[in-house]
């Protein structure tokens, strides 16, 4: 069940003449990954946007819930077998389930992690983002991927650069444009972090059916901020230079899978990767 379209997050029927302090009759990239996993903070436009591309492109749904499995495989193994202790998670989102905090302290309790976003409605969750275990630290900045130097500078009060970081960077490349050189910008902030860090990015794919750019077209007519899908080859180019972990760079729900990470007979997702540094 959504809110009502007219309620800011969370609130209740008695609330339902306050706005929110955002604008909620454009679609928005949280609240439209927010629906796709079941969740409550998302309005008609958001919904309206997912309905239009699911005509073409029915495995969103699975998409969206698959990179979200993914998240919690790879932060898993970063902490009990790659020994990360620290994660700078770029695009967190709204809050769910299984968050990058939750999964590296239920297996490192010290675990210290930074989340970054800029879309105001994460910013009015981030409450939720900052519920560190006691032993750890977990620490929200509002920021631009766009903008990596204030990114790096905020991460620091909390991480130890000089000691292996993960680099997080799930479902948010393809909001950056090319013309907005992605490729620049996760250069510049994998070169900030200490030989041993690792990269971790997920990113929809254009070449996964025919359909896909039709899909693509039709996303970006209700958003504010289009999305840019990309070849196999476009997102291996920003594992350039470092050592991919096996099974290298592959569907997201193919990324070492454990019991319960079903999928559909033939089914196909984002592209996603890890890779270390040296």
């Amino acid at each position: 069940m959504t809110m009502d379209d007219a309620a800011a997050p969370g609130a209740g029927a008695a609330d339902k003449s306050a706005r929110p302090p955002f604008d909620v009759s454009v679609a928005n990239q949280a609240r439209i990954y927010d629906y796709l996993l079941g969740g409550k903070d998302n309005y008609a436009a958001d919904r309206a946007a997912v309905d239009a591309v699911l005509k073409i492109a029915p495995e969103m749904g699975f998409t969206a819930r698959a990179n979200r499995a993914f998240l919690g495989r790879v932060v898993r193994y970063l902490a009990a077998e790659a020994g990360i202790r620290q994660f700078l998670d770029i695009g967190t989102g709204i809050p769910t389930a299984g968050n990058t905090h939750q999964v590296a302290q239920a297996v490192a309790p010290d675990a210290r992690i930074v989340y970054v976003d800029n879309d105001p409605i994460v910013l009015a969750h981030a409450r939720a983002l900052l519920a560190s275990g006691p032993q750890g630290s977990t620490q929200y900045v509002h920021g631009d991927v766009r903008d990596p130097v204030p990114i790096v500078r905020a991460a620091a009060e909390t991480l130890d650069l000089a000691q292996p970081t993960a680099l997080m960077l799930l479902g948010i490349l393809h909001l950056v444009q090319d013309n907005e050189d992605p490729y620049r910008i996760v250069t510049e902030l994998m070169a900030t972090l200490a030989p041993g860090s690792y990269l971790v990015i997920s990113h929809p794919a254009s070449d996964i059916h025919p359909g896909q750019a039709e899909a693509q077209k039709r996303y970006n007519e209700h958003v504010s901020t289009p999305q840019t899908l990309r070849t196999r080859d476009e997102v291996a180019a920003f594992f350039a230079g470092l050592d991919l972990v096996p099974p290298g760079l592959v569907y997201v729900h193919t990324w070492r899978p454990g019991p319960a990470d079903l999928a559909p007979a033939g089914a196909a997702s984002a592209y996603g990767g890890v890779a270390r540094k040296r």
